[in-house]
């Protein structure tokens, strides 16, 4: 049976991620996840992208707050806060089990790749979850107060800083995880989806590691991503905040752009009259609130593959 690879950042990629499991069963499904977010805080290792994907594909994560654990508890922030200690960047107790284990295994010489697969299998997420890299890449905001960690734009600032430039520390020198490369080019993969995460933030980290475009324009299967935005506007986060401070255009066509040789497809929101040359449009309802919704998605997505592949 055919296989289809996703490349996921952030929630809105967790969202299709889900989706496609849910179509296909997560055997058939493999997740590309960026790490240019991950960061060492309090002495922990912490990959937010990883982390997102785990709680969403296992039932875990809190739907109603979109972010972290479901049924989370904080006594060990209250704990923190009351000695003083930085509170900026929220640590559920139950999320630190994650960034305990993580840390005592990366000292021990351990591969983030193994440590995610370790999760993914103890907690019964049967999709093949892959960090691009197991090298350390860093996501830097250069932003008009001088140049920000992502996590310091992104939580401690909220995203306010108006951005120059996004740039990502490593990746010229990483090298892609272990079965990346090969699940791209893997001839019984269907379709290669790039998830509606945040092109800047989310996806382009992820494109940044040597090797990963050549993959993409050589592969067998065809590359069809998912507009992040409809009617001028993202669905969450800063993507149509920081477009607009880069001097684009908050539209569909902007993001076929910025993707420009990789994508065989994009699919669009119903109302978006977008048409590229050469390029196989989709429209369908782009939102994911639902279960349902996140399905249908994923399967509008896979029918275009199958058009592709003729």
């Amino acid at each position: 049976m055919s296989r289809v690879v996703v490349l996921t950042g952030g929630v809105g990629g967790a969202k299709l991620a889900l989706g496609l499991t849910a179509l296909l069963g997560g055997e058939r499904v493999t997740a590309i996840i960026n790490t240019g977010d991950d960061f060492s805080h309090l002495g922990l290792a912490i990959s937010p992208d990883i982390d997102t994907l785990l709680y969403t594909l296992s039932g875990k994560s809190d739907v109603v707050k979109g972010w972290g654990r479901a049924d989370e508890s904080w006594n060990f922030m209250a704990s923190l806060r009351s000695l003083g200690g930085e509170d900026w960047f929220q640590l559920g107790d139950g999320d630190l089990a994650l960034h305990v284990l993580r840390t005592a295994a990366l000292a021990r010489g351990e591969s983030l790749s193994a440590i995610t697969a370790s999760f993914a299998r103890a907690w019964g997420v049967t999709a093949a979850m892959l960090p691009m890299t197991d090298d350390p890449v860093a996501t830097m905001i250069d932003t008009d107060e001088g140049l920000l960690p992502f996590q310091t734009y992104f939580v401690a600032r909220r995203c306010e800083p108006r951005v120059r430039e996004i740039r990502f520390d490593g990746a010229a020198a990483a090298r892609p995880a272990a079965g990346v490369l090969e699940a791209i080019v893997d001839p019984s993969v269907s379709a290669i989806v790039i998830a509606p995460s945040n092109p800047w933030l989310s996806v382009d980290p992820v494109l940044a590691v040597p090797g990963l475009r050549e993959a993409l324009r050589a592969a067998p299967a065809p590359v069809i991503a998912v507009s992040p935005v409809r009617n001028g506007q993202s669905f969450k986060g800063p993507t149509s905040k920081i477009m607009s401070e880069l001097g684009l255009s908050v539209d569909s066509a902007t993001i076929a752009a910025h993707y420009g040789d990789l994508l065989d497809g994009l699919v669009v929101d119903t109302d978006d009259d977008l048409v590229v040359a050469g390029l196989a449009i989709g429209r369908t309802d782009i939102a994911m609130p639902t279960l349902d919704r996140k399905r249908a998605l994923a399967a509008e997505v896979l029918a275009m593959a199958t058009r592709l592949r003729g």
